[in-house]
């Protein structure tokens, strides 16, 4: 008897997700009773401090799992049981599976992210990149590029020390010197051969871009994990002068794809996946 999936998504303003349609229609090609719901931070008027009432409700209503997203990604760590390898690594988790009585905690932010680059921008320069973000997906996101053989990554965010955590940790797992805190976007964005946006700066909740458009050149490639909309500000930007780009749809279905296996222990077809997404393109 193939297994029943009761899974969700929480995070904050993700009405235009398409996740659940992503996991559900996989699902039913897979002859799985799949039903995958949002919980939605803003219209249900909460915040990360509701997270253990709403882990613990998920339980309680025998969820198989959740995906979680910003701003909780980094909050959650402290409710959870057990870590993947890759999650404690990054120290960031976007999927949780209810097995046995525990909350098993998963990154596939940063699969989902390197597949898309493999498949989208494998030969491109990536000896100086830029980041903008140091949150849960960013820490994802660095740990992706370096894996990918980034030489050496500024990261740029709001908050330094956040900035400085995701260094330090990115040293302890790549060697020093890879990684460090950004000081001077400007020469940074001179002698950058690529750029990525792992923050929400771009969604239609949240409309502009992380980089003023005249720091950008025709030599950069640039990637981008905000998928509603899929071409954001800084993306159409980027496409005009010329630039190698990555939009976010691709870390969106990738990790998708092996957080869809986590939930249900089948392996899905990502070809259909991409496709199905593709297909929702506004």
């Amino acid at each position: 008897m193939k297994p029943r999936v009761l899974a969700g998504l929480i995070g904050a303003g993700i009405q235009a997700s398409r996740t659940p349609a992503l996991h559900e229609q996989e699902g039913d090609a897979q002859g799985l009773r799949y039903l995958y719901r949002l919980i939605d931070l803003e219209p249900l008027q909460l915040d990360i401090n509701a997270l253990p009432d709403l882990l613990q409700a998920a339980e309680q209503m025998n969820f198989t799992g959740l995906n979680i997203t910003y701003p909780c990604k980094q909050a959650i760590l402290p409710l959870l049981d057990e870590l993947s390898d890759e999650a404690r690594g990054i120290g960031a988790v976007n999927t949780v599976v209810f097995k046995a009585g525990k909350r098993i905690g998963h990154n596939t932010d940063c699969l989902g992210f390197a597949e898309g680059f493999r498949r989208n921008l494998q030969d491109v320069v990536r000896r100086r990149v830029v980041q903008m973000g140091a949150g849960g997906a960013g820490a994802a996101v660095a740990h992706a590029l370096l894996a990918e053989g980034v030489e050496h990554l500024s990261i740029f965010d709001v908050d330094a020390s956040r900035a400085q955590d995701l260094a330090d940790n990115l040293a302890h797992c790549f060697g020093p010197g890879r990684a460090q805190v950004g000081t001077h976007l400007e020469n940074a964005m001179a002698e950058a051969d690529g750029l990525v946006n792992t923050t929400p700066m771009g969604m239609a909740k949240l409309p502009g871009t992380p980089v003023p458009p005249a720091l950008l050149h025709a030599q950069l490639w640039v990637a981008e994990i905000v998928y509603f909309p899929l071409e954001t500000e800084l993306l159409r930007n980027a496409r005009a002068l010329g630039c190698r780009t990555l939009d976010g749809g691709n870390m969106a279905v990738f990790q998708a794809v092996k957080a869809f296996e986590l939930f249900s222990g089948v392996v899905p077809d990502a070809h259909r996946m991409l496709a199905h997404f593709q297909s929702m393109k506004s």
